[in-house]
C-alpha cells in the first residue's frame, strides 16, 4: 500500500509533533496536527524568552553522555537529527544560527518566535493542518486503541478523526498552563503501556534557610562556584557554573545540570547534599594558606575579603551552612570553603521544572518508537522515559524523536500496517 493517501494524525504541537508532521508531510501524507491549547509551540516559545537553546556544539560523545543511563537509547534519535543537522535545518528556514561562549548555540535573533512562524509557515504550505484547542479524548468506547478513530474535545463538542496511524507528543508533566499537564498518563497505562512516573528535571529545590539569609540574599546570583551531589555511590564529579538563592531554596543552570542525581537522592533517603566550592579556582592549599595566613585583630568575615575575596552571597553562604566550631578553626574552615555542605529538602513541585522525567517506558516502545501494546501510535518528544540537562540537549533530542517516530510511522504504512477507520 503506498503511503501518500495515507492519514496521518500528530497529537501536540511542540518541536518533537512538529517535526514529525514535517517529515511524514514531506513523504506525501497527510497529516493534522491537534493541539489542546489555542497556539501551537508554546513552551518553546517560553524557552525562548530567555535566548532559545537549540542545540549544543560539543562533540558527540560527551553530548551523548548528556542523556546519562538513556544515552543508549537516545543515540538512534541522534543519528537521525543530530546537533550539525538542527543547525541545516534552522539554517533552511532562514533563520541564521551562532555558537555562544559556552559552546550553546542560538538562533542570530535569540528568539523563538521568528523560527516558529517561519515553521508553521512552512507545514502550512506543506499541506499540514492544524486543529487548536482540540484535546484528545482517546479512542470511542468498546473500540481497540491503535490508528482509526480518535476523540477530540473542540470547541464545537466532541469530534472524530479517523487516522492510519498516530504520533502522540504530548509532553512531560511541566508547565501545565502551557500544555504539558501529563494528563495522558492514565489513558495509556490502562490500556497495558508501561509508564514510569513523572518526576521534576531540571528543578530547584528547597533549602530551610535562616530568615536572616533569606532577606538579605534571596534573588542574588551566586557566580563561580563549583557543585558536586553526594551519593551512595560517593561524590559526583564537580561542575562549575552559577546559580541563584531563592526565596525557598537554589535554582538556576549549575542546578538544573545536577538535578537529576539530586533529585534522586533525595527520593532515596529524604534529603541530598549539594557540596559547594566557593573558590572553584584556588587549589586548597592556597585557600588554606590564606585562611590561615595570620589576621592579627581583623574579625574572620574581613581576613576571608581581604585574603579570598569571599564577600556578599558567598560569605553568607558560608555564614549559612559552616558551623560555629568551623569558623573557630581556620584549618576547619579552609575545608568547609572548598567543600560547603548544603542540605537540600525536596525538589520543588513539578510544575515548576524546565521538563520532566519519567514517561512512556522504552521496553514499551519498538525502534521505530511505536507502542508495542498499541500498532500504529507512535510516541515522541518529552513523554518518553528520558531527561538531559539544560544546554540544548532536550530540545535537540525531542526534535529528533520527531524524526525517528515519523520514519517508524512510514514502515508501518508501507508494511501494510494502516489501520481501518473506525476499527
Amino acid at each position: 500500500m503506498s503511503p501518500a493517501v495515507a492519514r496521518v494524525a500528530v497529537i501536540g504541537g511542540g518541536p518533537a509533533g512538529l517535526m514529525a508532521a514535517e517529515r511524514l508531510s514531506a513523504q506525501g501524507v497527510q497529516v493534522d496536527v491537534f493541539d489542546a491549547m489555542p497556539s501551537v509551540g508554546r513552551k518553546f516559545l517560553m524557552a525562548g524568552r530567555g535566548g532559545l537553546n537549540l542545540t549544543h556544539s560539543e562533540p558527540a560523545e560527551p553530548f551523548l553522555a548528556r542523556y546519562g543511563d538513556r544515552a543508549s537509547h537516545v543515540a538512534p534519535w541522534l543519528q537521525a537529527l543530530d546537533a550539525g543537522g538542527l543547525r541545516e535545518w534552522t539554517h533552511g528556514l532562514g533563520i541564521q544560527t551562532f555558537v555562544g561562549s559556552s559552546g550553546r548555540v542560538f538562533p542570530q535573533e535569540m528568539k523563538a518566535a521568528p523560527l516558529l512562524r517561519a515553521w508553521l509557515a512552512r507545514l502550512r504550505a506543506s499541506g499540514v493542518r492544524l486543529h487548536m484547542r482540540h484535546r484528545w479524548l482517546g479512542w470511542p468506547a468498546g473500540s481497540r486503541p491503535g490508528a482509526g478513530a480518535l476523540r477530540f474535545d473542540s470547541p464545537e463538542g466532541e469530534q472524530r478523526y479517523a487516522a492510519d496511524a498516530v504520533v502522540l507528543a504530548l509532553g512531560g508533566g511541566s508547565w501545565a498552563k502551557l500544555g504539558s499537564d501529563g494528563a495522558w498518563v492514565d489513558g495509556l497505562q490502562l490500556h497495558g503501556v508501561a509508564v514510569a512516573p513523572l518526576r521534576p528535571a531540571n528543578c530547584g529545590f528547597d533549602v530551610a534557610w535562616s530568615d536572616h539569609f533569606r532577606e538579605r540574599y534571596a534573588g542574588q546570583p551566586v557566580k563561580s562556584v563549583a557543585m558536586a551531589c553526594e551519593t551512595a555511590a560517593g561524590v559526583t564529579p564537580a561542575r562549575q557554573g552559577e546559580f541563584v538563592v531563592s526565596e525557598t531554596g537554589i535554582e538556576g543552570s549549575l542546578v538544573y545540570a545536577l538535578s537529576a542525581p539530586l533529585r534522586d537522592r533525595i527520593d532515596a533517603q529524604g534529603h541530598a547534599i549539594a557540596m559547594l566550592d566557593l573558590a572553584p579556582d584556588w587549589p586548597q592549599e592556597k585557600v588554606m594558606a590564606a585562611v590561615t595566613h595570620p589576621r592579627g585583630s581583623r574579625s574572620m568575615s574581613s581576613h576571608l575579603q581581604s585574603r579570598l575575596g569571599l564577600t556578599g552571597v558567598k560569605a553568607g553562604l558560608l555564614r549559612e551552612c559552616a558551623s560555629a566550631e568551623d569558623f573557630r578553626d581556620a584549618e576547619r574552615l579552609g575545608l568547609r570553603i572548598k567543600a560547603l555542605p548544603l542540605r537540600l529538602l525536596r525538589a520543588r513541585p513539578m510544575d515548576e521544572a524546565i521538563s520532566t522525567a519519567g514517561g512512556v517506558s522504552f521496553a514499551a516502545l519498538d525502534s521505530g518508537l511505536m507502542l508495542r501494546e498499541i500498532p500504529g501510535v507512535f510516541c515522541a518528544g518529552e513523554m518518553l522515559d528520558w531527561e538531559a540537562p539544560t544546554g540544548g540537549y532536550l530540545l535537540t533530542a525531542c526534535m529528533a524523536s520527531g524524526v525517528v517516530a515519523a520514519a517508524g510511522v512510514m514502515a508501518f504504512l508501507r508494511s501494510g500496517g494502516r489501520a481501518l477507520p473506525g476499527a
